[in-house]
């Protein structure tokens, strides 16, 4: 379900068992501490269904791009953006390398990221995701990452807040 001017509208998340959507509640509570989003950009990598960058287009957001490198998840991102009839960037891409090539690229900086990689490889890509997601955020941004609490995803930027929602960690760091 997502709140905002898509109220109540129910999102299709890829089919199989690799992507793990954010539940409801979570979702729910994540923006209640994000605030208004009003004229924000928007990044949200390992998107699988696009419900967390939807989300902030249905509170404000004015700009998003949705980041997964998993074909059956930008199918059901593509397919729930046109349901909603709501517009937003689609990558097909492996996250780190979208990140390395926004960089250089120079694109438009992102006011709030979203990172919520698999569970089983949060660890393994905090460091990297650490020195990747500060040149494409922009001055005073937010990063939300969601992990498995017991196998954090602890990025090495400034803690804002931390909470747990039975097994989820959700954690919000400034990208300075």
């Amino acid at each position: 379900m997502v709140g905002g001017i898509y109220g109540s509208r129910r999102l299709e998340a890829p089919p199989g068992r690799d992507t793990r959507p954010t539940s409801d509640r979570v979702r729910e509570a994540v923006f209640s501490m994000l605030g208004p989003l009003d004229g924000l950009r928007v990044l949200d990598l390992f998107a699988g269904s696009g419900a967390l960058g939807i989300e902030a287009l249905s509170r404000g957001a004015t700009a998003a791009v949705l980041v997964d490198d998993d074909p059956r998840a930008v199918a059901a991102i593509t397919r729930n953006l046109a349901a909603l009839r709501a517009e937003a960037v689609v990558e097909r891409r492996d996250a780190l390398a979208y990140l390395t090539a926004a960089a250089a690229a120079g694109a438009p900086r992102f006011d709030l990221a979203f990172v919520d990689p698999p569970y089983s490889s949060a660890r393994s890509l905090a460091a990297t995701l650490g020195e990747l997601l500060p040149p494409v955020l922009a001055a005073n941004a937010r990063i939300v990452t969601e992990s498995d609490k017991r196998e954090p995803l602890e990025l090495d930027l400034p803690l804002v807040r931390e909470r747990a929602y039975g097994d989820t960690r959700i954690a919000i760091h400034s990208g300075a």
